[in-house]
């Protein structure tokens, strides 16, 4: 699992900021796989179509991020803080949600496939 400074995370947001921006002509889409973001504060990011497969998100606060299309198969959302976050037709696959608040949360068309939710 590979650690994320909260410098490196900043920038990797900003450059993600600036790839949705541009329509993928500037910047780099935010790739997170694997990302040890355990207690990040997500508050309102914009994820959007970001690679977040197997990041370790416990006790992360995502509230109101903006997580549509994002990979997130196999990541560890264990007690994430999700209220009226956006992960719609995100890739939830196999993903742990176990203790996670989800109140307001958009999960329409998400693959919910063997997600732990309980």
């Amino acid at each position: 699992m590979k650690t994320i400074t909260e410098t490196e995370l900043k920038n990797i947001l900003d450059q993600h900021k600036l790839w949705l921006e541009s329509a993928r002509k500037q910047g780099k889409q935010a790739n997170l796989e694997g990302a040890n973001l355990m207690n990040a504060n997500l508050k309102d990011a914009n994820l959007m179509h970001a690679n977040l497969e197997g990041a370790h998100l416990f006790g992360a606060y995502l509230k109101g991020a903006h997580l549509v299309c994002a990979n997130l198969v196999g990541a560890y959302l264990v007690n994430a803080y999700l209220k009226d976050a956006n992960l719609k037709c995100a890739d939830l696959y196999d993903a742990n949600l176990q203790g996670a608040h989800l109140e307001g949360t958009n999960l329409e068309g998400a693959d919910l496939m063997h997600a732990n939710l309980d």
